[in-house]
């Protein structure tokens, strides 16, 4: 597929995927929507890409929703254009959380507003050291809960934390996400393309199956009704992947110290 407003480059099994919109801040316009939807849609278990690695080009990841384009087309929309337009943003968030694929996001400088909810929905967070997020729907006259954010920060941070940064559109910095646990870590852009490599590298190790079932099963966990019902997802998982040949070789490889060689499914 080509893409005006992403940037896709496939080393192997890892898509680096790339915000590229510098000149807006790579701000969400119904193009770059479209296309987002379209790639993280298109995923499937058998796809070749593995691991996704989620970027914005320039100086900031994502400034949320372009809010130029929206005012010269969006602002007269009615109820049911405007309905459909939120839906076709908060999907990108849905396709994220159900591809089987880890998606990693490196935040650098801004993430507000629908960026922020990017940064959420992927499973693992980078930001460099300027980088700074927030919910920004308030400070716009909306509501502070939208696009996923209000399902997925508190569930990282508590609800403490999430009602402070939710009510108030204040950005979280990065020292303050890193403290609350919601970045892994902090870096140089350069450090962080390294660090997200090293996380795909590791990812890979994992067989296909297991490493989609595990991202399955920590997405299912966060709501689960109890230990036990966890549990009994931990143990399809586990029986399920011990049914191809892939169990053996990743048990030979680890005897004989070696990389294990797995199947594509």
């Amino acid at each position: 597929m080509q893409y005006e407003h992403l940037e896709v480059n496939i080393e192997g099994a890892v898509a680096w995927v790339t915000l590229n919109r510098p000149d807006r801040l790579n701000a969400l316009n119904p193009k770059m929507i479209a296309e987002l939807n379209g790639f993280f849609g298109a995923l499937r278990a058998r796809s070749p890409t593995r691991v996704v690695i989620l970027r914005g080009a320039g100086r900031a990841f994502c400034a949320g929703l372009d809010l130029k384009d929206f005012q010269s087309g969006g602002a007269s929309k009615g109820v049911s254009e405007m309905l459909e337009f939120q839906k076709n943003v908060r999907d990108i968030m849905i396709a994220m959380r159900r591809c089987p694929q880890p998606v990693i996001s490196i935040v650098n400088g801004s993430a507000s507003g629908g960026g922020f909810a990017l940064a959420l929905a992927s499973d693992i967070r980078l930001a460099t050291t300027d980088a700074r997020m927030n919910a920004s729907f308030i400070r716009l006259g909306l509501s502070g809960c939208d696009v996923g954010v209000s399902y997925f920060l508190p569930r990282m941070v508590g609800a403490s934390v999430a009602a402070e940064f939710l009510l108030t559109g204040r950005f979280i910095e990065a020292q303050r996400a890193l403290a609350l646990g919601l970045v892994s870590r902090l870096g140089t852009p350069e450090e962080l393309e390294t660090e997200a490599r090293a996380l795909a590298d590791d990812m890979l190790r994992a067989t296909p199956l297991g490493l989609q079932l595990t991202k399955d099963a920590l997405g299912i966990a966060i709501d689960a009704s109890s230990l036990e019902a966890v549990i009994a997802l931990e143990d399809r998982n586990q029986v399920l992947c011990t049914q191809g040949e892939d169990f053996a070789e990743g048990v030979a490889a680890f005897l004989e110290k070696r990389t294990p060689r797995y199947g594509t499914t």
